[in-house]
């Protein structure tokens, strides 16, 4: 009866240790209004991919936003608006990287700068 006991009392705390160690986890929608095509979705995905705490990144192009699955604990919104615009794309209210956003290929530039996709 006392091992049983001391088992169940073992597995017990060793359940709350393991629910105390799971990390906060946030999803957040972001507007890309400057992406154009799938190689910019692609080139944005892959960029946030190798952010430390971006748990998934997944581009809309025709609704022009992403949705990111991140832990709190090592990065938050803000690191990941900037990290886009680092890319070379409007993240919501932060600006593209100028330099990012001259070295990008032409169908992801915006239509004004003679970028997009052409429309059949």
């Amino acid at each position: 009866m006392r091992k049983l006991f001391l088992s169940l009392f073992a597995a017990a705390l060793f359940s709350i240790s393991a629910s105390a160690q799971t990390k906060a986890q946030l999803t957040a929608k972001i507007s890309i209004p400057t992406i154009q095509c799938e190689m910019s979705k692609k080139q944005i995905e892959s960029s946030l991919d190798r952010y430390d705490g971006v748990v998934s990144a997944v581009v809309n192009v025709k609704r022009k936003e992403i949705t990111v699955k991140y832990l709190t604990d090592r990065t938050n919104i803000e690191v990941i608006k900037t990290a886009i615009a680092n890319a070379g794309y409007d993240a919501a209210e932060i600006g593209a990287n100028p330099e990012a956003y001259k070295a990008l290929p032409k169908c992801c530039k915006k239509p004004e700068d003679g970028g997009g996709t052409k429309k059949q």
